[in-house]
């Protein structure tokens, strides 16, 4: 089993799309500042996560979250969640 996650910066605006087989850990990696990609901008919370049964199909969902159309989803989650409206 494998999962694509999404990752957002809590102090700036970067949102991060991966896959794992091991969450937790992957997640401890990247808000500790192990990954050279992710560093500057820790520390991070989990947005999106989706499990999938093939590393295959991880990395065609990944290639989509990392899209432009699967980063305006992310983006659009961000905001539902902290209660924004983008209707300004």
């Amino acid at each position: 089993m494998y999962t694509v996650y999404a990752i957002t910066s809590k102090s700036r605006k970067y949102i991060y799309v991966g896959l794992t087989s091991d969450l937790e850990r992957r997640l401890k990696q990247h808000n500790n500042g192990y990954e050279k990609t992710t560093k500057p901008y820790a520390p991070f919370i989990l947005i999106y996560k989706e499990i999938v049964s093939t590393r295959i199909e991880a990395r065609k969902r990944e290639k989509y979250w990392k899209s432009g159309i699967g980063k305006e989803k992310l983006k659009a989650m961000i905001v539902e969640s902290a209660g924004l409206s983008t209707d300004r």
